[in-house]
């Protein structure tokens, strides 16, 4: 009987066509999605200031890439299709003029690109926001968060369309640089608490709403930074004592490095790991 049933099985998966055996090993074995992809700003390009400047200081360091190897305990032939643009922003993303893209803007590119592979999508992740701002100042919070709400919501639509109904889309909230300005002294911390309440909070409201509203999960990075948390103290090296927000913009980005890599408010290394994490955690990776 034993004999006969092996000759049997084997018959029968010889009648089988290629890949449907492994494409019936549930969501740790689907080998039918294939990418990840991912668009947005100089975050998603994995920008740091050690990257060259032929490439516009790109990195493979960065969040897109960290996230990839963590996908990959759940889908091991994930392939990251990175269209991130060095200084995007919403309109950018839309129109084009920054970076160049064989169907003209980012927007169309990542939409060309899903359409041609809507069935090997495993999920897409998108950065904007940050460059929409034409200055630093309290006075052009408003012109940036006009641009981001007339611009997000159809960026996201588009994804959403060519990717499908049951592609997730994960969309992240900005840390803050400006926490940085804590070190210059008294006039530095008010600056730092201030842009928390005044600048990256109210930003950051209206990010997560478009993302929500339009369907898409969030990467909570404001939250992942401790952006807010300016009571629990810890040491900072080579400071001192100071808010864990400070230390972990100090830590987790180049914004208080010393020249010539900084000051720059790119993630390093380790920030765009933190970044990662939160995409992963939205995926339950």
């Amino acid at each position: 009987m034993r004999r006969a049933a092996v000759l049997f099985l084997a018959a029968f998966l010889a009648l089988v066509p290629a890949g449907t055996a492994a494409a019936s090993g549930g969501s740790s074995g689907d080998h039918a999605r294939l990418y990840q992809v991912s668009v947005g700003d100089s975050l998603a390009a994995g920008v740091q200031p050690i990257g060259s400047p032929d490439d516009l200081f790109r990195t493979t360091d960065g969040y897109a890439e960290q996230l990839l190897a963590k996908a990959r305990l759940r889908w091991p032939k994930l392939t990251l299709e990175k269209l991130g643009c060095p200084g995007e922003t919403t309109t950018t993303m839309i129109r084009g003029g920054i970076c160049a893209y064989p169907h003209g803007s980012q927007l169309d590119e990542a939409v060309a690109f899903l359409k041609a592979h809507r069935s090997l999508v495993a999920f897409v992740t998108i950065d904007l926001g940050a460059n929409d701002f034409p200055c630093q100042a309290a006075e052009c919070i408003p012109a940036g968060v006009a641009a981001i709400q007339s611009n997000l919501p159809s960026i996201l639509a588009a994804l959403r369309q060519a990717a499908g109904s049951d592609v997730p889309i994960i969309g992240m909230t900005i840390y803050n640089p400006f926490l940085a300005n804590w070190l210059t002294g008294p006039q530095g911390q008010a600056i730092a608490q201030a842009s928390a309440s005044q600048l990256m909070g109210p930003v950051n409201a209206v990010l997560r709403a478009i993302f929500e509203g339009s369907g898409a999960q969030v990467a909570d990075i404001e939250a992942a930074f401790s952006s807010n948390d300016f009571t629990t103290q810890v040491t900072l090296p080579g400071v001192g004592s100071v808010p864990l927000n400070v230390a972990r913009i100090c830590m987790w980005t180049w914004v208080c490095a010393a020249p010539p890599l900084g000051p720059d408010n790119h993630a390093n290394r380790d920030g765009y790991g933190a970044i990662a994490g939160a995409f992963a955690a939205v995926l339950g990776l």
